[in-house]
């Protein structure tokens, strides 16, 4: 899959969220931006399935010793 760079302008209060999502997940901010948008697109029907694997699911977090 071919990548391509793009300037992302985006309010302060959700990059942060996404980033202490990507921190649980074990994933760069960059990979759970990318995540969670595939997730979307195919629950709603604007990408199609391809061969490739997805990325694994995050383990469930509420596994994770407090």
């Amino acid at each position: 899959m071919a990548r391509k760079a793009f300037l992302l302008r985006i309010d302060e209060q959700i990059l942060n969220a996404m980033q202490r999502w990507a921190d649980d997940d074990l994933r760069s901010l960059n990979g759970q931006i990318e995540f969670v948008l595939r997730r979307v697109l195919l629950e709603n029907g604007r990408l199609k399935k391809t061969t490739e694997s997805p990325p694994p699911e995050p383990p469930n977090s509420e596994d994770k010793p407090a």
